[in-house]
Formats: C-alpha cells, structure tokens, sequence
C-alpha cells in the first residue's frame, strides 16, 4: 500500500489507470469496533459509478466501492520468472494454437474462431489475440451466431497472468454473463532436463513407443475422443506431432515447433500410477524433441488438476500464464 512519510495511507489511483496492475485496499467491515481490511491485487479493468473491478491472475474479478476504499497504487508487472524460458503471451499462446489446431477456423478481426465438432473446448472457441474489429458486444454477438449455425456452444478462451488486455476481456465477459467452465495453467520449462540420462533410461525400461498417428489403444487411454475420425483429425494435426504409449499402461502426445516442444494428453492408468511412468513418457518424447531442435518446453494443466500439478513442479515446469474457457449463458 501507499503510505506517506507520516504514516497516513493514500490513494494513488484514478479512473485513468484501468488496464494497469495495482494494489488496493479497502474496508471490509467492522469486528467489535475495529476496522478490518481486505487487500486486492490484479489488474484494474473497470471503474465506472463508484464501483471497482479488479480481475486477479486467477481470473477472478473482485468489484470494490469506490467508498470502501482506503489505500491504492499503481504496482509493476509481475516479475519475470527465473524458471523456464523466456516467451511472449502471443507467442506461447499461438505456439498452443497451433498444437491443438481446429478443423474449421475463421477470423474477426483479430480474433480467430475455431471449430471441430465439439471435440475438446480447445478447438471449439474462439482465440481472442487482439481487437475483433467491431464493439464487443456485436463481437459476442457475431460469435454466438457462429457457433449456433454449427449447433455447438460458444466459447472463448481468454488469459489471465499474461496481458492486461486479456483480463480486461475476462472482466468483460464475466460482466455479461458468460460462465467460466474451465481453467487451465500454461507451464514452461527446460527441455534437455526431460530427456537426462537417468529418464531415458526409464523410458527404455518402461518401454514407451513413439509412433505419428495414435492407435486404438492409444485412444482408448486418452477416453475424451466422441467421434473417432474428428479426434484423429485433430490430434494428428500440427508441425510435427509424436504419440507414446507404454501399452495398457500410460500414452503421451508431443508437438514439435520451432523452438518449442508442447506436451499434452500425458495419461497413466489407475492402477500403475506412481510407478514413473508419466516421467518415462515424456523423456522419450522430449529426446525426440530435441532431435528435431526444440529447446524449450510447454504443457497444460487445468487448475483442479492437483496431483498433475505437483508433478510438473517437480519436473520444473514454471507457471506462464492461464486461460479460461468461457461458455455463452443460455438466454
């Protein structure tokens, strides 16, 4: 918070700063007597009739009375992760685009809106990475009608922890009644760490196969697929794309891309897990990767996903940012 030389709190911002990070706090209420207060940090996205909007990392939006207000200041962008390599928001999140690419896609504006018969919410909404051209409410609108002609749902995906623009339209949405299904982390992390001598090793033992398109089996594990020929289409799509399976136990998927290797649909069964076979997996994958000169590595993991999380934290993999699914209410 803000606090003069005198001890006093102040605040330090206006109107003017929506789309900046800052730093507030606020009343919340009294305990016998006393004042408690409550502090917020996010990104400022709205301030309109004395009323506050602030939409955290997680892509939680928090509205505060201008009245309850009693400390507040403009903070710097969060600091730059020492885990990881170094990525843009656009360029992380076009790299994931192209990984998990859609059957059908079609601009507005900026936008990019992607179908594929409903399978994965991934392909099926729109990647939002600049300005539709046109206010947002006839945006939405466009979207909606878009979607609804291939009688799917509409969804967009938008980031938070990656760009102030991006929470902005998380506020947005959220302030129009769109609901958030789904939340996932993008992780980063170093590649050559995956595929050390020790997780080769694993992998042979384990016996992971690494072939280019997936088999039955294959998606069998993986269990999300709807429609086969649909599913295939899109998980054989993208630069250049590996599968891994140690049979009737775990499977993996790799994209290769420039500099960037992208994991996904790493699945062990029940029963062997803890064994290191996830770990065995996405060695094997990550040798390939570094065959084919990537140096970086990412995935996804949707935030109630605990067990997958810890995992990637002991295998290194830093937080980037997250994106959330957001899904049209039904009118």
């Amino acid at each position: 918070m803000e606090i003069t030389a005198g001890g006093r709190l102040e605040i330090r911002i206006t109107p003017a700063d929506v789309g900046k990070r800052v730093s507030v706090r606020r009343v919340e209420r009294e305990v016998g007597g006393a004042l408690a207060f409550t502090d917020a940090v996010g990104v400022l996205t709205s301030w309109n009739t004395g009323v506050l909007t602030i939409t955290r990392k997680t892509g939680e939006s928090v509205r505060i009375a201008e009245s309850t207000l009693v400390a507040g200041k403009v903070v710097p962008a969060a600091p730059a992760r020492r885990r990881g390599p170094a990525a843009s928001f656009e360029e992380l999140a076009r790299a994931c685009a192209r990984s998990w690419p859609p059957l059908e896609t079609e601009p507005l504006g900026e936008w990019t809106l992607r179908a594929a018969g409903g399978f994965t919410r991934r392909a099926n909404s729109v990647l939002p990475l600049g300005d539709p051209g046109m206010p947002l409410d006839d945006a939405l609108a466009r979207v909606t009608s878009w979607y609804a002609h291939r009688g799917l749902p509409a969804y967009v995906q938008a980031a938070t922890g990656a760009a102030g623009t991006q929470e902005m339209l998380c506020a947005e949405l959220e302030a129009r009644g769109w609901v958030r299904e789904v939340s996932a982390e993008v992780r980063t992390g170093g590649l050559a760490a995956l595929a050390d001598t020790d997780d080769a090793t694993a992998s042979a033992a384990a016996g992971v196969r690494l072939t280019r398109t997936p088999d039955e089996d294959w998606l069998d594990r993986y269990g999300r697929v709807g429609d086969p020929q649909t599913a295939r289409r899109v998980l054989t799509a993208g630069p250049s794309v590996w599968f891994a399976a140690i049979p009737g136990r775990a499977i993996g998927r790799l994209v290769v891309d420039g500099r960037w290797a992208g994991f996904a649909a790493v699945e062990v069964d029940p029963a062997h897990r803890r064994q290191g076979l996830a770990t065995a997996v996405m060695a094997a994958l990550a040798g390939r990767a570094l065959e084919e000169g990537a140096s970086a590595a990412w995935l996804q993991v949707e935030t109630a996903n605990t067990g997958a999380r810890a995992l990637y934290d002991r295998m290194g993999f830093a937080p980037h940012h997250s994106y959330h699914h957001y899904r049209r209410a039904a009118l």
